[in-house]
């Protein structure tokens, strides 16, 4: 018989499996092994020397095979075996049960190992640049079979998600509030300003949050928009300032084209000044004496070898920044 890939793959089961059954108690695994074997080189002998076992240890097992099945899988002769009609069949469908068997083995291995799968990623941060767009293509390039499914929600939502095994990893902006889950500190951002063009306060090279306090903050409502929101609060409250905030329901995009057409200013973080925007020019705040810190956020019960590699990558991204 011509020798195929489905009954090669009839060797590759870890040894381990071969003490399993099929069919509840009734067919040990090692009687299908054998009989593929024997399929393959239409001989006794040789499927023995192939298997590293005795000749009659494989007659055997097949006739105990058959006597269990009530079929004549092969029928002997004086020089080796033929398939019966009823045993090619049965071989034919045995050798694709084993190489779907054998399939899932590795399939699962891989998945175990982290290298092939599915991570899910909860932000409210720019990934266009910056520490989390270099993360992602570096875990992209490391591990390439590896789906990252990116989520982008309040820092609140996604960690609930991540808390619900929904996501595998949160990254959030701000002071982590979830002591039910593990957190890292990775990386800072400088706080910009996004004017419009023709903004008074567009050509100057300095400029303080008092400069600021007369116009109109444009705030999201999702991502990072309540952490911005407080931060804008926060700095010119401490200068006896009232802000005007106008909460906007939109995405970043939306959100600077509105910035462009003069419908006021925004507060965001270093990494969104990287896409350029028509319309639209960034500026650091003189006075401004912190930094945005953004961390990440995952279940101490999650045990992906995925999300290990990521959290491995990101610390050392960190410490190398």
């Amino acid at each position: 018989m011509r020798r195929s890939k489905k009954m090669r793959y009839s060797c590759d089961l870890p040894p381990s499996l071969l003490k399993g059954t099929l069919l509840g108690s009734r067919i040990p695994m090692a009687s299908l092994i054998q009989t593929l074997t024997v399929a393959e080189y239409l001989n006794f002998r040789h499927a023995a020397n192939r298997l590293g076992v005795s000749q009659s240890s494989v007659s055997t097992r097949i006739k105990m095979l058959e006597d269990e099945l009530g079929i004549l899988l092969f029928e002997r002769r004086h020089r080796g075996v033929r398939l019966t009609d009823a045993g090619r069949l049965f071989v034919a469908e045995i050798a694709a049960g084993i190489e779907h068997l054998d399939h899932a083995i590795k399939t699962a291995g891989v998945i175990a190992n982290g290298t092939v799968g599915r991570l899910g990623i909860g932000l409210h941060s720019s990934i266009a640049a910056g520490f989390l767009a270099d993360l992602r293509c570096l875990y992209r390039e490391a591990y390439p079979d590896i789906e990252q499914s990116v989520v982008e929600g309040l820092s609140s939502e996604t960690t609930s998600q991540v808390r619900e095994g929904k996501l595998d990893i949160a990254f959030i902006m701000g002071a982590v509030d979830a002591p039910d889950c593990h957190s890292r500190r990775l990386w800072n951002e400088t706080f910009v300003i996004a004017l419009p063009v023709q903004h008074r306060l567009a050509v100057l090279d300095s400029i303080l949050w008092s400069d600021l306090a007369p116009g109109a903050f444009l705030v999201r409502q999702g991502g990072a928009g309540p952490q911005l929101r407080d931060h804008i609060v926060r700095r010119l409250s401490e200068r006896e300032k009232t802000p005007h905030l106008r909460r906007c329901d939109v995405g970043r995009d939306t959100l600077m084209h509105m910035v462009a057409a003069g419908e006021g200013i925004a507060l965001t973080t270093e990494a969104a000044s990287h896409v350029p925007f028509p319309g639209v020019v960034f500026r650091q705040i003189a006075d401004e004496t912190e930094r945005a810190k953004f961390s990440a956020v995952w279940s101490p019960h999650n045990r992906s070898q995925a999300l290990k590699n990521l959290l491995d990558l990101a610390a050392e991204m960190s410490c190398s920044t």
